[in-house]
């Protein structure tokens, strides 16, 4: 079983920055991606975005390209989402999966953490 932990979440104002966390093991040929998806109330759970460990490979979601971005730090097991210009349709539970497949499905996602709340009031 690998361990995933998300932190970071909050309510913030419309146009606010928030950086959410997430720590796991040391990467494995299972846990190849680490990825943020997000589920607001009565909806799907949605692809937010994807990196590889190495950082080579990061894929966003079109809502959030050029304003949310996913980084690693390399000191430690870190993935960073970092989210700026938030709006209101933001508003959600983030998830941190890892994966050992590149993918956007929820369903292809091994592994996930119990998940952060970010709350944007407009």
């Amino acid at each position: 079983q690998v361990q995933v932990q998300e932190s970071g979440g909050g309510l913030v104002q419309a146009g606010d920055a928030l950086r959410l966390s997430c720590t796991t093991q040391t990467p494995t040929r299972t846990t190849n991606y680490i990825s943020w998806f997000r589920q607001a109330p009565g909806q799907e759970r949605e692809f937010v975005a994807i990196m590889n460990w190495r950082g080579g490979i990061k894929q966003y979601a079109d809502s959030v390209k050029g304003r949310f971005a996913i980084s690693r730090d390399n000191r430690d097991n870190t993935i960073y989402l970092h989210m700026n210009g938030l709006k209101s349709e933001d508003t959600a539970i983030y998830f941190c999966g890892v994966s050992r497949v590149l993918t956007r499905a929820h369903g292809s996602v091994d592994y996930w953490g119990q998940g952060t709340q970010v709350t944007v009031s407009s």
